[in-house]
């Protein structure tokens, strides 16, 4: 599946729900199917600037593809990292730094979220795309 076609899906999936407290309840749900990250990658170098709560995020080269895994110490945050690394995981580095995130407007989650949470989720994305880069000039 592209970037894009996941993309879709998710804006597809938050279409079913017109209240946003069961899109925040599909959120809650992705952080808590977010399997759990390994103790020594919670570490400093991993730890996402920027965020409210404490954000996790590991990056590794799995033949050619960036593998994605993560953990938060909040669920709703939790399930926007999931929601990313449901996107942007199992791509080249180059896809991802190529990548349009445009469902994050769509299903209109930058607006929904409280300043602070927005402001994560913009760490999170730069986080990611950073990890992009740095193995693309490897």
């Amino acid at each position: 599946m592209t970037i894009n076609e996941a993309q879709d899906a998710v804006i597809e999936e938050f279409s079913d729900f017109s209240d946003w407290m069961d899109k925040y309840q599909m959120l809650i749900d992705l952080g808590n199917d977010l399997e759990p990250l390994a103790e020594q990658y919670k570490n400093e170098q991993n730890l996402i600037d920027g965020c409210q709560s404490r954000v996790w995020l590991q990056c590794d080269n799995v033949d050619g593809k960036l593998v994605f895994t993560a953990d938060s110490d909040a669920l709703i945050t939790k399930g926007i990292i999931a929601l990313l690394i449901r996107v942007l995981s199992q791509h080249t580095a180059q896809e991802i730094i190529d990548s349009d995130l445009y469902f994050i407007d769509k299903i209109g989650l930058r607006q929904h979220l409280s300043p602070t949470r927005s402001n994560g989720l913009l760490s999170m994305v730069t986080k990611i795309k950073a990890y992009a880069v740095a193995f693309s000039m490897k």
